[in-house]
């Protein structure tokens, strides 16, 4: 039995996120194991680096799939790129250890939020950017940003209301850079919650629009859901990179 990983991207615009949902076709994963089944002539089912929401992006998602077949993984690719849609791109397709897998054995992983934080119109990157016309106050944010650091639990940040498992997560950096009329947040850490990073994110635009205040980050520590910020819209985030 071969174990073959493969390099995503994925515009997320049109689908209902990663994971495949019972009679429906409109999902990443649904979209993949399908195109692979017919490809290779035998079912497969892929596991992924994680589940991105609806709506969400990616530039670096990782999933893995086992099979039977001897086709050559470039002829694997070739015949992905034929039969996927335009806004599924498959970077590589390779032979890799039985033991791996692509959601056990990831480290980190990056995302990163876009906001277009002007009054101007954003017409040719709508799709991939939040627009919130008021100004921010960046240094407002990134002091907020400091008490997110390190190990926490981010229940508060879940918005999965029935979470039985440990919401305990470690958060090694954030990144607020302003590029001319766009703010982008970089969140790298051990694993994420159900929508936490788009919680996070709206916690600190809360701060940085003077609703919260900075240092009350601290108390939302184990917390319930509505003691965060809001669920930012999805279109403004992107998975960047998964590290093993």
């Amino acid at each position: 039995m071969r174990n073959l990983r493969l390099d995503i991207c994925y515009d997320g615009t049109r689908y209902r996120g990663w994971q495949r949902l019972p009679g429906r076709d409109d999902t990443i994963q649904g979209k993949l194991e399908t195109a692979l089944s017919r490809i290779l002539g035998e079912e497969i089912e892929i596991s992924g680096s994680g589940r991105t929401d609806a709506g969400v992006h990616a530039r670096g998602q990782v999933a893995n799939f086992h099979c039977q077949s001897q086709m050559p993984s470039g002829e694997i690719l070739a015949n992905l790129r034929r039969y996927l849609p335009e806004d599924i791109g498959i970077y590589s397709c390779k032979d890799v250890s039985p033991r791996f897998h692509a959601r056990l054995n990831a480290k980190e992983k990056t995302y990163c939020y876009r906001i277009w934080n002007s009054d101007r119109p954003c017409v040719f990157q709508r799709r991939y950017v939040t627009v919130m016309e008021e100004r921010l106050d960046t240094g407002a944010m990134e002091r907020a940003a400091e008490y997110l650091l390190g190990e926490h639990d981010f229940s508060a940040f879940c918005g999965n209301a029935k979470m039985k498992k440990s919401t305990v997560r470690f958060i090694r950096s954030i990144e607020i850079r302003r590029c001319g009329e766009e703010l982008r947040i970089f969140v790298t850490g051990n694993g994420f919650l159900h929508s936490m990073v788009r919680i996070l994110v709206g916690t600190l635009v809360e701060v940085g629009r003077g609703d919260r205040d900075q240092d009350s980050i601290p108390r939302l520590f184990g917390g319930k859901r509505a003691e965060a910020g809001f669920l930012a819209p999805a279109q403004g985030l992107c998975l960047m990179e998964v590290m093993y």
